[in-house]
């Protein structure tokens, strides 16, 4: 890292955030990651020369400070569901009894929503596992309709420990619209 580097990662998000149907993919590039420009801290993919060249990992060497966020302008009057795809490689360590969470606000005045995701409770030989896990508490948030700004801020986190954790590698994330289901009774039978 030169002295005129910034230590932190900033998004590119002209290719590295894609929409695949009702979903936002965000790739390790169009993440914003502490500490991400350091590479005692992390290795992060080369920027691509194709759209068609796979997507690397941002593959984490170690730190105390875990903070990996992402944000995006959505549409209003819509729910979405936040997550991160990961896996850690066989070395990777600190993560035990560690609690991370993933935290969304719509809006930069807005107020956080979180859940508590697990990281260490795979087995490293899964491979690619989402957080949070279907076991776990879903990751949702509502942009109003009357939100001033429907921009989502969210992030993966892990701050608070203050222990060293490394072996994380970072596939990518994204934000989901997800549809309210209707009970098929009222479908069905409106009047009822």
């Amino acid at each position: 890292m030169s002295m005129t580097t910034k230590p932190h990662f900033q998004a590119e998000q002209d290719d590295e955030v894609k929409q695949e149907g009702n979903k936002y993919i965000f790739r390790p590039r169009g993440l914003n990651i502490v500490w991400g420009n350091d590479e005692r801290y992390w290795k992060l993919p080369k920027k691509k020369q194709s759209k068609d060249e796979p997507t690397e990992p941002a593959e984490l060497i170690q730190v105390s400070w875990l903070e990996v966020t992402g944000s995006y302008t959505l549409s209003t009057a819509k729910k979405y569901e936040i997550s991160f795809e990961v896996e850690l490689a066989p070395d990777a360590f600190g993560w035990r009894d560690i609690q991370a969470f993933l935290m969304a606000k719509v809006g930069k005045k807005g107020k956080y929503t979180w859940t508590k995701v697990k990281v260490a409770a795979q087995d490293p030989k899964v491979g690619k596992f989402k957080i949070p896990d279907d076991n776990g508490q879903p990751m949702k948030i509502e942009v109003p309709s009357n939100a001033p700004d429907s921009t989502v801020y969210f992030g993966l986190y892990e701050v608070w420990s203050g222990k060293w954790k490394g072996g994380l590698k970072i596939h990518q994330a994204s934000v989901k619209e997800v549809y309210a289901h209707k009970c098929m009774w009222a479908v069905l039978a409106p009047n009822f």
